[in-house]
Order: C-alpha cells, then structure tokens, then sequence
C-alpha cells in the first residue's frame, strides 16, 4: 500500500512490465447475462454520471465492508486503550484500506479472465462468484479495468504517505504487507490463490492486518483483546472466501487456479469451512475463559455458532443452498465484526 521515491516507481515499472507481457483480450464472445449481472446496455453512456457509475460498480462495492468493518474493530479496541479517538487516522486509515482493497478486487478480476477462471466459468453464483463480469459481459475492457487498478492503488500509497507521516514508518510495514498480500493473491507469479495459500493471505490482510493496525494507529500498541479479535475476524473472512470458492471449484481446476477447494474436494472443503467457523468461536470461548472478554461476550457468537450449522447443512442443497450459504456467512463475519467493536465501547 506504501511507497515512495524511487522504490515506488521501479515497483510501478515492474507492475505495468507483467501487465503489458500478459495475453491480450481474448476474441469478444461473452455469454448470455445472467439474471441479475451487469448488463453493457444498461451501463452505456459517455457523460460522467454513467462513466463513474460503471467504474464504480467495477470495483465490487458490496463486498468493501469485508475491509471496512475489520478497522472498525481494530479502531474500537485501540479507541477503548487510548482513550481518545484518532480521527484523523482512522479517516485515512479507512480510505487507504478501502482503496487497496478495489484495486485488488479489479486485479482480481483481471488476473482471473487472463488465465480463464472467471471466462469460462459456467457454475457462477453472482454477485458472489465468477467476478465483476464486466470483462465477460463487454461493459469495461481488460486494460480498461488494469488502468483502473492501478489508479486506484496510486491513491492507495497517497493517503498511506499521509498516514505515514502521522503516525511513524511502521505504517509503511503494515501497509507493505496488506497491499503484497493484495496483489500476489492473483497475480503472477505467485498467484498465492493457485498455491492453496490464498485463504491464509485473505485471513491476515482482511483480519489480523487491519484489525490489529487500526489498533496500534489508535493507541500505539495492542493488547490480548485485540489479538483475539483480530484471529477470529481472520477466520470468519476465511470462511467467507471458501464458501465463494465452491461454485467454482470447476472453472478454477480448470484454470489452474487450485485453491484449497479444489485441493480438498467439496467434502474436504465443507469441513474446512465448519472447523474454521468453529475454531472461531472457540478462540473468542478461551479469552473469556481467560477473563481476557467479559461473560457477556459469547452471547451472540453461541448464536453465530448455531448459524454456522445451518449455513454448513445449506452447502449440500445445490446451487438454491449454496447461495443461502454464502448469505448467511456474510451476515455471521458481518455480525461477528460489530459485536467484538461494541464490545469494546460498551463492555468493560
């Protein structure tokens, strides 16, 4: 997310070396709109309006909250430390964090029609699954979308520069690590989604990273509450991103791209996601145990908990169950996310 002088531009250069060596677009035969996707007609238009709307929506903004409610968290546990909110940090800690994640959304996309994951994949669940489709379905090219990205991730090292110069050069390590992890989960040649390691990276950069860095930017520090926090927040967002990777177990095997669903099976990965979602809930029973969180604390995570059962059980009920799946762990990282941020205001 971070850098400056001369190292930023020979990492600009490189970028935009891989970019250009990647295949052009393929021949334009996109497939029937599915119900529900963008559709070119609908998007048409040259006035800027239309134009911001479809570079916009390019991004994925439905799923931002995945990196907004993490700071969030983090803010709160660093909020209830220090005493006193950070406004200022949190407002570019927030616009840093939110910026990186659409352009690693958009590379995604890209990196995901280069090799064939998303063009070719018939099984998707949208908007959950299969991409943006607005490279499949004619509304912005694939340049177009890189361009995109690295606009959007320029803006990124600009507001992580002003953050860094308020809080100190451990932001530039935060932020490096966030915005790698972001960019070398699709991109060649790491491709840590190809590698069975992108669940992990999903795990760090959208729970341990930003949680714990919202904390520190508040209070300087971090304590077992927010490391706890922070771990169970991982897992949730882990959950969120095996669920999505079911549906397209196919088109991603086919492609190459062999996440642990492809790796594991869909047994395999029904009981990864369980374990994960339990090994949440977990986690947040032994800090209360350690008296780390309140009693109190486990009331809505039992509740969590109970959801996780019925969301496993709907993975076994076809493309109808699959969606509720995803649904509802969405709602369970959402509602996870908002219960560990009140109860650092509320409980003591």
């Amino acid at each position: 997310m971070l850098a400056s002088g001369e190292s930023g531009s020979v990492k600009s250069g490189v970028i935009m070396d891989k970019m250009e060596r990647m295949p052009p677009n393929p021949p334009v035969k996109f497939p029937v709109n599915a119900p529900g996707e963008p559709n070119a007609n609908e998007l048409a238009g040259d006035t800027p309006t239309r134009t911001l709307k479809r570079l916009f929506l390019a991004t994925r903004p439905q799923f931002l909250t995945t990196s907004i409610l993490p700071v969030a968290v983090g803010t709160a546990w660093g909020f209830r430390t220090a005493g006193e909110l950070d406004g200022k940090a949190l407002v570019l800690a927030l616009t840093a964090t939110v910026l990186v994640h659409a352009g690693a959304n958009i590379l995604n996309d890209v990196f995901d029609d280069t090799y064939g994951g998303d063009r070719d994949n018939t099984d998707r669940i949208y908007p959950f699954t299969g991409g943006s489709r607005f490279i499949q379905n004619a509304i912005l090219t694939r340049n177009a979308l890189q361009s995109l990205a690295l606009v959007l991730l320029a803006a990124a090292v600009g507001f992580g520069l002003l953050l860094t110069a308020l809080k100190g050069p451990v932001v530039l390590a935060l932020g490096g690590i966030g915005a790698g992890l972001g960019y070398m989960y699709s991109a060649p040649p790491v491709r840590l989604c190809s590698r069975g390691l992108g669940e992990a990276a999903v795990g760090i950069a959208f729970g341990l990273l930003p949680v714990t860095g919202a904390a520190w930017l508040q209070s300087g520090g971090m304590d077992a509450a927010t490391v706890t926090a922070a771990f169970s927040v991982s897992l949730w967002i882990a959950a969120v991103l095996i669920v999505n990777e079911i549906p397209d177990d196919a088109s991603d095997a086919a492609a190459g791209r062999r996440t642990l669903v492809v790796r594991m099976g869909r047994t395999g990965a029904r009981r990864l996601y369980l374990g994960i979602q339990v090994a949440a809930f977990a986690i947040l029973t032994v800090a209360v145990v350690a008296e780390v969180y309140p009693w109190p604390a486990l009331g809505l995570p039992v509740l969590l908990l109970i959801g996780t059962v019925k969301a496993y059980r709907f993975i076994r009920e076809g493309r109808v169950g699959m969606e509720k799946c995803i649904r509802m762990t969405l709602a369970i990282h959402a509602t996870g996310c908002l219960w560990l941020a009140g109860l650092a205001i509320f409980f003591s």
